[in-house]
């Protein structure tokens, strides 16, 4: 007997409705973690289980938090660090995808170039960071370098992994129908491989900010980078992990964009 359309919307609605009730659960013991880990934290250091002096405790940093927001050298620092992080997020991603386009146009190109991809994609990308700063030198510029170089390599190959292994079938069928090879690109490879290079994206989040806090570690006089180390020069660890916590905020704020845009490039 097939259903009625009364009887499909009924199940729709409850589906929808177990659907946010499992949300709400999800945020509610996602709560009661969060809560419980700061909980913990702090009272571990008030009762002294573990070392004030190094681990601090949420309440100093809350202190600290306020104190750097009304004298303005938290949002100073973190402006630097966030625009570095950004530029060089967007550089390594496009960079690493137009790279991986080159590969895919040219087969010559990219066996030629295969391993010396795969050489460099096993280098530490962070020991290279002395030879930028000489060549660029200690400025903006080699710091953006630095958040984009660590990434672009892993964009490549990864693109341009997902660029081959498109269905053949779809070009054939464009080709059929003399399409370009640019054509081909456009209307087939690139939109097969949008959830890949979303994907990229999200990973590139973290290693831009890693590559410009590394680089702001070597050279930089302001950001969060800077921060840290001068937090443990002079033994303020409560600021260490202020800049710590800074960090993991914004990068999980920058994460959840590229996730935003996942969504509407799934819906469209």
């Amino acid at each position: 007997m097939k259903p009625s359309n009364h009887d499909v919307q009924r199940l729709h609605k409850n589906f929808l409705h177990s659907l946010e009730i499992e949300k709400r659960w999800v945020r509610f013991y996602q709560a009661i973690i969060f809560i419980a880990f700061f909980g913990s934290w702090e009272l571990a250091s008030r009762q002294q289980w573990i070392d004030p002096l190094i681990f601090s405790s949420p309440s100093k940093i809350w202190q600290l938090l306020l104190a750097k927001i009304q004298d303005g050298t938290l949002a100073a620092n973190l402006g630097i660090t966030l625009t570095e992080t950004v530029f060089g997020f967007i550089l390594g991603t496009l960079l690493g995808t137009i790279l991986a386009a080159i590969l895919w146009w040219s087969p010559m190109v990219s066996k030629i170039l295969d391993p010396y991809l795969v050489i460099l994609n096993a280098m530490p990308k962070v020991a290279l960071g002395p030879i930028l700063i000489v060549a660029m030198g200690p400025g903006l510029s080699s710091i953006i370098a630095m958040g984009a170089i660590i990434s672009v390599i892993i964009t490549t190959i990864v693109v341009y992994t997902s660029f081959r292994e498109v269905d053949p079938n779809y070009l054939r069928v464009l080709q059929t129908f003399g399409a370009t090879r640019l054509q081909s690109f456009k209307e087939a490879i690139l939109p097969a491989c949008f959830p890949t290079i979303i994907s990229t994206l999200k990973v590139n989040v973290g290693l831009s900010w890693v590559g410009v806090i590394v680089g702001e570690f070597l050279v930089s006089s302001k950001g969060l980078g800077y921060m840290i180390i001068y937090g443990f020069q002079v033994f303020n660890f409560t600021l260490v992990l202020l800049s710590l916590l800074v960090i993991a905020v914004f990068a999980t704020i920058m994460y959840q964009l590229v996730a935003l845009l996942e969504r509407k490039l799934i819906k469209e």
